[in-house]
C-alpha cells in the first residue's frame, strides 16, 4: 500500500477559492429571494391574482 492510499481523507476537498465562490452565490441567491419577497409584499391582491398567487398562498411561503 503507497503512502495516497492509506492518508486521511482531507476534510474540505475544495480549494478557498471554491469555498468563496460558493458563499457568495448563496449569498446572492439570499438577496435575489429577499428582494422578490420584498417586491411581492407590496402587491395589492388583485395584483397578485394577476399573477396566479392568492394573499393567503403568499401568507403560507413566508
Amino acid at each position: 500500500m503507497g503512502y495516497e492510499e492509506n492518508r486521511a481523507a482531507k476534510p474540505f476537498s475544495g480549494t478557498p477559492l471554491l469555498l468563496i465562490r460558493v458563499l457568495w452565490h448563496s449569498f446572492k441567491n439570499w438577496q435575489l429571494r429577499r428582494e422578490t419577497r420584498i417586491i411581492l409584499s407590496r402587491l395589492s391582491d388583485t395584483q397578485l391574482k394577476d399573477i396566479g398567487i392568492s394573499r393567503d398562498e403568499w401568507n403560507k411561503l413566508n
